[in-house]
């Protein structure tokens, strides 16, 4: 996991009005740069891109790309819970321990699950677009 950076000792103040929405996008986008550096959300996106692609190109409808972007985004957002979860838990618990390790691997399992449920989606809408399966 790469290192994380560090916030600074006195946090900025809260913004209220429009300044809040301006500061809602720069922590988004913070949060997205800490992803961009794990290899597993890089690889979520890339095949994510990938699937809707070859979907597309396969003649997917409308609605089953748009599906499969909400799945896919659903999917990434999932493994940026599990990458808080993972930076929180080596800050509380530097050495190893079971509850730890437990949570770690209860967040890994969600994103698994959902990259099945990926998975079974791409292959549903290339049936359907292919084989004419409902």
């Amino acid at each position: 996991m790469s290192e994380q950076p560090q916030l600074p000792k006195n946090p900025p103040a809260k913004v209220h009005g429009v300044a809040h929405v301006f500061a809602a996008a720069r922590y988004s986008y913070g949060g997205f740069r800490v992803l961009w550096g794990e290899t597993a959300f890089r690889h979520e996106v890339l095949l994510g891109f990938m699937m809707l692609a070859i979907t597309a190109a396969f003649g997917a409808s409308l609605l089953q790309l748009v599906i499969g972007l909400l799945l896919v985004l659903v999917t990434l957002a999932v493994e940026a819970l599990n990458t808080a979860i993972e930076v929180l838990v080596d800050h509380i618990s530097p050495d190893y321990s079971e509850m730890a390790k437990h949570a770690k691997d209860l967040g890994s399992f969600a994103v698994f699950c959902l990259l099945v449920a990926n998975g079974v989606y791409f292959a549903y809408v290339l049936a359907s677009t292919l084989f004419g399966i409902a």
